[in-house]
C-alpha cells in the first residue's frame, strides 16, 4: 500500500474501521486529526467504540480505537457511511437533519458549535454538515 496523501481523511477513517470490525479487529490505528478526535468522542459517547486513545506527540499523532463487540463477537458497529465528502458537502438545517436507521444509528453533524450527533443537534436547534451516519 501507497503512503500517498488521503484526499479525504474522514473516508479513510470510515474504511478503516469498516474493515476492521469485518475481521473482528479488537483495535484499529489512523493518523489523528482534531475531526478525527471528535468523532470519536461521538462514536465513544454513543456506545459504538469502548475507548479512543491519542498516541505519540508533535504532527505524527495516531489515534488508536478500541473496538466494541457484543454477544458472539457481534460488532456494535454494523455500518458507516460518509454523506459530506469534498467534492459533494452536505448540509441540513436542525428539522431536516436525517434519522439514521430509525434513530438507532447517529449522524455525525459538524455544527457551528462543534461536531455533535444528529439527537444533541436537534435538540439544541442546529444544523450543519452531515459529516457522516453511523449505525
Amino acid at each position: 500500500m501507497s503512503t500517498g496523501v488521503v484526499t479525504d481523511p474522514i473516508a479513510d477513517m470510515l474504511t478503516r474501521i469498516r474493515n476492521a470490525v469485518a475481521v473482528g479487529h479488537e483495535r484499529v490505528s489512523m493518523p489523528s486529526s482534531k475531526m478525527k478526535v471528535g468523532i470519536a468522542q461521538i462514536l465513544q459517547s454513543e456506545g459504538f467504540i469502548d475507548r479512543y486513545e491519542v498516541k505519540g506527540d508533535g504532527p505524527a499523532k495516531t489515534l488508536e480505537l478500541v473496538l466494541r463487540y457484543g454477544e458472539r463477537r457481534r460488532p456494535a458497529i454494523v455500518g458507516l457511511r460518509r454523506v459530506s465528502r469534498p467534492g459533494h458537502r452536505v448540509y441540513r438545517s436542525a428539522a431536516e437533519l436525517p434519522r439514521v436507521q430509525g434513530g438507532i444509528g447517529v449522524a455525525v453533524v459538524s455544527t457551528s458549535q462543534g461536531l455533535m450527533p444528529d439527537r444533541e443537534a436537534r435538540r439544541r436547534r442546529l444544523g450543519g454538515e452531515i459529516i457522516c451516519e453511523v449505525w
